[in-house]
């Protein structure tokens, strides 16, 4: 199992950027609310790091964002790359050159094939909601994968392909699912089998649907970034997700302690669902030591990890 060593160093969505000043790429939380912002849709029409199952029930893997609209269902990966993008089979190649006053050095990196990874994923979406008695047709389901950098450019090949989309073309693909109020009077008046688009009440059903797909686990340290994966429990804690949202870790300072008893934590477990009035509604309270080992599967990691729950600052659970 993996120990708390290199854990909380800088867990970015992608791969690394070189070194220098770059540009400025936005995380996935701040491009979903670009998303939101821009497309104009309810905060219920996007969704991100959606875990949907295969038809085996595995969830080893996210679409970064959904957008459900009345002309289809949008399943996105966005890619942080920088570089010459090209496609060879099996793998795309990512060229990144460095120049220097006095040298030139070119990096290539292979890696796996983006547009395969999420139309693989759309179609697990479409089956998805197929098995939750919520079909909808597969020519409503549009796999995307979005480059966001400027520094990233995809070669001739590829830039044919209105699948992707490169950092030029966000903003339009983005402003695109804005409809005015003829649009919407058109879709309130028609069937959905005479304008091809997903009516009023097949968007509400997968809505639902989709609201119950699970994401990820997501836990912060009290130094470093945040950690997504599963929360695999710790032996002093018993809960139910159904009922819990949040864990809240707190070192606990009393007389004791400083009379040389072990430290202990003290850990909050909140309610899921929205604060109440008075803030968040607890649902319980536990005293654990200070060295009690919380375990949890990082994304990406084949073995669980051993975290000391006195290096926790919380953990939200997803549903």
């Amino acid at each position: 199992m993996s120990q708390l060593g290199s854990l909380f160093a800088p867990f970015h969505l992608g791969s690394e950027e070189s070194e220098g000043p770059p540009r400025q790429t936005p995380t996935l939380p701040e491009f979903v609310q670009r998303v939101r912002t821009l497309t104009g849709l309810r905060e219920g029409d996007v969704y991100s790091e959606l875990r949907v199952p295969d038809h085996l029930e595995n969830t080893t893997d996210d679409i970064n964002i959904v957008i459900l609209a009345g002309h289809g269902i949008f399943c996105v990966d966005v890619k942080p790359w920088k570089g010459v993008v090209s496609a060879h089979d099996p793998t795309w190649h990512v060229q990144l050159k460095d120049e220097d006053q006095n040298f030139s050095n070119t990096c290539i990196e292979q890696i796996e094939d983006p547009l395969k990874a999420i139309t693989t994923k759309t179609a697990n979406l479409c089956d998805h909601l197929r098995r939750s008695g919520v079909p909808v047709h597969q020519s409503l389901f549009f796999p995307r994968v979005i480059f966001l950098s400027p520094d990233c450019q995809l070669n001739e090949e590829l830039r044919k392909r209105s699948e992707l989309l490169s950092h030029g073309q966000i903003n339009d693909f983005l402003t695109s699912f804005r409809e005015d109020l003829a649009a919407r009077l058109w879709d309130a008046l028609t069937p959905s089998w005479l304008s091809g688009r997903l009516s009023y009440r097949r968007m509400q059903a997968v809505r639902e649907v989709l609201g119950k797909v699970g994401t990820w686990d997501l836990l912060w340290p009290h130094a470093g970034e945040r950690l997504r994966g599963d929360y695999r429990g710790c032996r002093y804690l018993g809960l139910s997700r159904e009922d819990t949202g949040t864990l809240e870790f707190s070192r606990t300072v009393s007389l004791w302690s400083l009379l040389g008893q072990a430290p202990q934590v003290t850990v909050k477990m909140h309610k899921r669902g929205s604060p109440g009035w008075l803030g968040r509604t607890l649902n319980a309270t536990a005293t654990i030591p200070a060295n009690t080992f919380v375990t949890f599967r990082v994304d990406g990691h084949k073995e669980d990890s051993q975290i000391p729950a006195d290096a926790i600052h919380s953990v939200t659970l997803s549903k």
